[in-house]
C-alpha cells in the first residue's frame, strides 16, 4: 500500500516518466535510445512509490512506554532545554530518516495531544545539531495517559520540503501507534521526555516506529 501523502508526487512522477519518454521516441524515433530513458525514468517512478509505502503493523503497547515515532536509527540522545513547551530539562532522544525508510511518523504513546505548533525555517541537514532549532518544523506537546508530557517534533531535512501533521486540535485524544504525520524526503523526529525516563535504545540503533521502545516514562 502507498500512503495518501504520496498520491499526487507518484501521479506526477508517472506522467512526467510518459511524457519524457513519450518525446524522446517523437525527437529521435530511436528505440533502444527510447528504452534507456524510459528504464531510468521507471526506477525513479519505483523509488517515489517504494518512499511512500505504508506497512502494515501491529501495535503492541504497555502503558509507560514510549514508542519510537518513525522508523530509521537514532542520532542523538542528550540532555537538552526544551523551551518551546516544557521550558526545562529533559532527555531528548533522535530519530534519523533516510530515503530509503518509512516516512510516516506516529505518537510514541497513549493520552491526548495538548498543543501543536508551526515553524518555517531553514533546510540544513536532518543531521546537524541545529535542525532542531533551525529548520522548519512542527512541535507537538502530548500528555500520556498518566499524566507525563512528552514533545515530538517533525523536523525537515536538507531534501524534505513538506511537512505533513494531521492532528492540530488541541486535547484530541491519541492511541500509541496512531498515525502524526508525515515527511517527505529525509527528514529526523525529536522526543523530549522527562529527565527520569529509562532510556532503551543507544546511539546508531536501528528502530522501527509502532515496534521499537524508546524509553520507559514514570508516571
Amino acid at each position: 500500500m502507498t500512503h495518501r501523502a504520496g498520491n499526487i508526487v507518484i501521479a506526477r512522477t508517472v506522467v512526467f516518466f510518459l511524457a519524457i519518454s513519450s518525446v524522446t521516441y517523437l525527437l529521435t524515433e530511436r528505440i533502444k535510445l527510447t528504452l534507456v530513458v524510459a528504464t531510468v525514468l521507471l526506477l525513479l517512478v519505483l523509488f517515489v512509490i517504494r518512499f511512500f509505502r505504508k506497512p502494515k503493523r501491529e501495535v503492541t503497547f504497555d502503558e509507560g512506554q514510549v514508542l519510537s515515532p518513525a522508523d530509521g536509527h537514532i542520532v542523538a540522545i542528550e540532555k537538552v532545554v526544551e523551551d518551546e513547551f516544557l521550558n526545562k530539562e529533559a532527555l531528548q532522544v533522535s530519530v534519523f530518516m533516510s530515503v530509503w525508510n518509512v516516512h510516516i511518523n506516529w505518537f510514541p504513546a497513549k493520552g491526548s495531544m495538548k498543543k501543536y505548533k508551526y515553524h518555517p525555517g531553514k533546510f540544513l541537514l536532518a543531521r546537524h545539531p541545529k535542525s532542531s532549532t533551525l529548520n522548519e518544523r512542527t512541535s507537538v506537546l502530548m500528555e500520556t495517559s498518566a499524566g507525563v508530557p512528552v514533545v515530538v517534533r517533525q523536523i525537515a531535512g536538507i531534501v524534505a520540503r513538506r511537512i505533513e501533521n494531521y492532528v492540530q486540535k488541541e486535547d484530541t485524544t491519541v492511541e500509541a501507534g496512531q498515525e502524526m504525520g508525515f515527511i517527505k524526503f529525509g527528514s529526523r523526529v525529536d522526543v523530549f521526555l522527562p529527565l527520569d525516563a529509562k532510556i532503551h535504545v543507544k546511539l546508531g540503533d536501528k528502530v522501527r516506529g509502532q515496534h521499537t521502545i524508546l524509553a520507559q516514562i514514570n508516571s
